[in-house]
C-alpha cells in the first residue's frame, strides 16, 4: 500500500468510530459507507474480502444461527411463561429482578452466543420490567453486560472469545479448564456493584401478588420441538468437536438454523419469509462491514510493524504483554466492535511472538496448535480484554447492538453516554478482576 492509500485507511476508519460515537450516522450505514469509500478507492480488493470472510464466517455463523433458534421459540409463549414464573420470584422487588437476571442470562450464556441470550431473554426482562413499573433500558443493558461477561465461561459464549480459542486451536474442555473460572469471576463481580450502578431499580419495591396466573403455552408441541432443537445445539457444542465428523461450533449453529426452520415450516404456524425477516441483519451486516474495515487496516502493515515494537518494549516478559494487551484491547473494544479487535489482535500478537521467537513463523497460520503454555496468558488477556471491554459502549459488542435495537423497536432509544453510565463502571471492576487472574494464571503455569 502506498503512503496515501494508507492515511485513507486510517481515515476512513476513524471516521466511522466517531461517526457511531456521537450518533452522527447510524452504525450500520457507517459502516457499510466506510467500507464503500475503501472499495472505490481500491484500497479493498475482492481478494481482501475473501479473506475478510475467511475470517469472520465463523462468528457470523454462530450469531445468524442463534439468532434463528432464538426467534423459533417466539411463537411458542414460553416466554410469557417464564416471564411471569421470573415477576413471581421478585415479589416486587427490584433488587430481586436484578439478581434473578443474572441468574436467568450467565447460564444460557454459557452455552449460547451473548446476542442469541439477547434475544432470547429481552421480552421477559421487558415483561418483568413494566410489571415492577421501572425503565426497561437499565435492565436490558445489564442483560447485555452480563451476557457478554458470562460469555468467557465458555467457548462459544462470545463471539470474539471463539475467534481467539480457534485461532490457536483450543478446545470447547481446554478452554473450561483454562479460562472459565475468569469468566465466573467476571460475572460475580458485578453484583456488589448494582446498587450504585442501577439504585433506579435495585429500590423498588411493589406490591406484587406471588400468585400470579401462569399462561398457558401457545403451542406445546412446537415448544417442546423447538426446546429439543436448542438442546440439541447444545449438546453438539459440548461434543460435536469429538465426533468423527468433528463439527465445529459455527457448523453446529448453522445446523441447529435448519432444524429450528424445519420445526417451524412443519408446524404451518407462520411462513418461513417471516422468520428470517426478524433476524437482526442490521448486526450482521454491521460486523461484516466492520471485518472489511479491520482486514484494510491489517493492509496498512502497521499491525506487523507494532508487533516488532512490542519485542523491542517488552522483550519475552509475557505476562507483561498480556496485561498490556488486556487493557489496550478493553479500551478498543469499548469504542469498536470487540470482534473485528480481536481479529486485529490475533495477527498482532502473534507476529510478536514469532518475532520473539517463542514460536516459529507457522504460527502465523491457521493451523498452528503447538502453543507453549506460557503464552495462554496472552491469549486469555485478548479474550478478557476484548469482553469485558466490549462492556463499556453501546457499541462495544453485538449483544449491545441487539440491546439498543430492541429497546428501540419498544419506544425507548439507548443513547451512546445511557449505555456509558451503566458500562464504564462495571467494566473498569471487571478489568480489573481479569487482570489478576491472567496473572494468577502466568503464576501458576511460569514452567
Amino acid at each position: 500500500m502506498t503512503d496515501t492509500q494508507v492515511a485513507i485507511t486510517l481515515i476512513v476508519f476513524a471516521a466511522v468510530v466517531l461517526a457511531i460515537a456521537f450518533d452522527i450516522l447510524d452504525l450500520a450505514l457507517a459502516a457499510m459507507l466506510g467500507a464503500s469509500v475503501l472499495i472505490v478507492s481500491g484500497i479493498l480488493t475482492q481478494e481482501d474480502i475473501q479473506n475478510s470472510f475467511k475470517t469472520s464466517e465463523g462468528t457470523i455463523a454462530l450469531l445468524f444461527g442463534g439468532m434463528v433458534v432464538a426467534r423459533t421459540l417466539a411463537p411458542t409463549g414460553i416466554f410469557d411463561r417464564v416471564g411471569t414464573l421470573l415477576l413471581r420470584a421478585t415479589r416486587g422487588s427490584g433488587k430481586g429482578f436484578l439478581l434473578l437476571l443474572i441468574a436467568l442470562v450467565a447460564p444460557i450464556c454459557a452455552f449460547l452466543p451473548n446476542a442469541t441470550t439477547v434475544i432470547l431473554v429481552a421480552p421477559i426482562i421487558i415483561r418483568v420490567a413494566i410489571a415492577l413499573e421501572v425503565d426497561f433500558v437499565g435492565p436490558m443493558v445489564l442483560t447485555a453486560i452480563v451476557s457478554n461477561s458470562a460469555g468467557l465461561l465458555t467457548l462459544v459464549g462470545d463471539p470474539a472469545t471463539y475467534l481467539v480459542g480457534s485461532s490457536i486451536g483450543m478446545t470447547f474442555t481446554e478452554y473450561l479448564r483454562h479460562a472459565s473460572l475468569g469468566g465466573l469471576l467476571a460475572v460475580l463481580i458485578i453484583i456488589p456493584l448494582l446498587p450504585r450502578v442501577m439504585p433506579e431499580v435495585w429500590r423498588v419495591q411493589r406490591e406484587q401478588s406471588v400468585d400470579l396466573p401462569l399462561e398457558p403455552l401457545k403451542r406445546p408441541m412446537l415448544c417442546v420441538a423447538s426446546l429439543t432443537v436448542l438442546g440439541l445445539m447444545i449438546a453438539l457444542f459440548l461434543f460435536g468437536e469429538h465426533l468423527p465428523t468433528r463439527v465445529v461450533p459455527p457448523g453446529v449453529a448453522i445446523v441447529a438454523a435448519a432444524l429450528a426452520l424445519l420445526v417451524i415450516y412443519s408446524a404451518k404456524v407462520e411462513p418461513l419469509e417471516k422468520v428470517l425477516q426478524d433476524i437482526d441483519w442490521k448486526t450482521l451486516i454491521f460486523l461484516i462491514c466492520l471485518f472489511w474495515l479491520v482486514q484494510a487496516v491489517t493492509k496498512t502493515g502497521i499491525l506487523r510493524e507494532l508487533s516488532g515494537y512490542f519485542h523491542v518494549w517488552f522483550g519475552t516478559n509475557l505476562p507483561l504483554v498480556g496485561l498490556v494487551m488486556l487493557v489496550a484491547i478493553g479500551i478498543l473494544s469499548s469504542v469498536l466492535a470487540n470482534t473485528p479487535v480481536v481479529v486485529a489482535s490475533i495477527i498482532l500478537i502473534k507476529g510478536y511472538l514469532v518475532v520473539a521467537q517463542v514460536v516459529p513463523e507457522d504460527a502465523m497460520g491457521m493451523t498452528f496448535t503447538d502453543w507453549p503454555v506460557a503464552t495462554l496468558p496472552l491469549f486469555i488477556a485478548m479474550m478478557f480484554g476484548a469482553t469485558l471491554g466490549g462492556n463499556s459502549t453501546l457499541i462495544g459488542a453485538a449483544a449491545n447492538v441487539v440491546s439498543g435495537g430492541i429497546c428501540a423497536k419498544q419506544g425507548r432509544r439507548v443513547s451512546f453516554i445511557k449505555f456509558l453510565r451503566y458500562g464504564v463502571p462495571i467494566t473498569l471492576c471487571q478489568l480489573a478482576v481479569a487482570a489478576l487472574y491472567v496473572l494468577a494464571f502466568a503464576f501458576l503455569h511460569r514452567h
